[in-house]
């Protein structure tokens, strides 16, 4: 095979995955299993290592217990792990799907000149969803699920609210809540998973698997439906845009108004989805309204790209 890049060559322009016949799907899924126990991995290993300097480290027979002493070393180990895995090596991992192409552009990591009206849209998408959003997790909040799941699920959100009670912790949430996952999880998601998925299905089936994939690594059962319709969002505004950044932006903001409601607000945040508790019905009909609008805007929009 030449090693000219101008040459002919079929095995110059196919990916690893096609020249090796595997499915561009498949290696993404192996991969987000392995960058998810990696992620793991990492940030238990740093949070040990945090312990440990911190001189707390004899006192892990109750695990549970230190954890909750320590969610700032957690939070910091959590962080560690995305950065690593779900971001920096998606990097490298990218190679396997590409074919003559950089891995900037296989990931969407683009700035045009369209992407600040995206980001623009996808800010109030964010915002006008959320109605839509409670209300699906209350209906998620009637299905059965096991109860290892609900108990896992009670036990991540009283560790979000004990940490977010805690005074001068906002800017520390916002960073570790909100912009590091916002980037690490737009990079693997939407970039990567969203385009591989892509290519081995096609863009609708794409957007909507993928969002469900989205919605299950996060290991809340009982909240899949709300994320899986964040996800949906996402790709569906990054697929339009071309490019991750308005999702960043987007998914930084959903975030972030999670840890200022939370800290300033925890009963609203943390309170069960009861019927009582959700927003009028009518918020519901105008939250549909206009998130169809805005899907409508960022439809003509990309229309209006392709004409330039």
């Amino acid at each position: 095979m030449s090693d000219n890049p101008n040459s002919f060559s079929p095995d110059y322009v196919r990916s690893w995955a096609d020249r090796n016949g595997f499915s561009h799907w498949a290696i993404a899924l192996i991969w987000l299993v392995v960058a998810f126990i990696m992620f793991q991995l990492v940030a238990g290993l740093v949070f040990g290592v945090l312990l440990l300097i911190n001189g707390d480290i004899s006192s892990m027979t109750d695990v549970a217990n230190v954890m909750m002493n320590h969610l700032d070393l957690l939070f910091i180990g959590n962080s560690a792990g995305q950065i690593l895995f779900l971001g920096l090596a998606t990097f490298l991992v990218v190679k396997l799907n590409i074919a003559g192409e950089a891995k900037s552009s296989f990931l969407r990591v683009a700035w045009h000149g369209s992407t600040p009206a995206y980001i623009f849209i996808g800010i109030f998408l964010v915002v006008v969803i959320q109605p839509i959003v409670m209300y699906l997790g209350h209906l998620n909040s009637l299905l059965p699920l096991p109860d290892s799941f609900t108990d896992l699920q009670a036990s991540q959100y009283e560790m979000f609210e004990e940490f977010l009670r805690g005074d001068g912790v906002l800017w520390f949430g916002l960073f570790h809540i909100a912009l590091v996952p916002a980037f690490c999880e737009e990079i693997l998601f939407r970039g990567y998973i969203l385009r591989a998925f892509e290519k081995s299905w096609g863009i609708i089936t794409a957007i909507v698997v993928s969002g469900f994939v989205f919605g299950l690594f996060h290991i809340q059962l009982g909240n899949i439906l709300p994320l899986a319709t964040l996800g949906i969002a996402f790709a569906l505004l990054t697929w339009l845009s071309k490019s991750i950044w308005p999702a960043i932006v987007a998914h930084f903001v959903n975030n972030g108004g999670a840890v200022v409601l939370a800290s300033f607000y925890p009963e609203m945040a943390f309170g069960d989805l009861t019927p009582e508790n959700l927003p009028p019905f009518w918020m519901l009909i105008l939250s549909l309204v206009l998130s169809t609008f805005l899907v409508y805007l960022m439809i003509k929009q990309s229309g209006s790209d392709k004409e330039v």
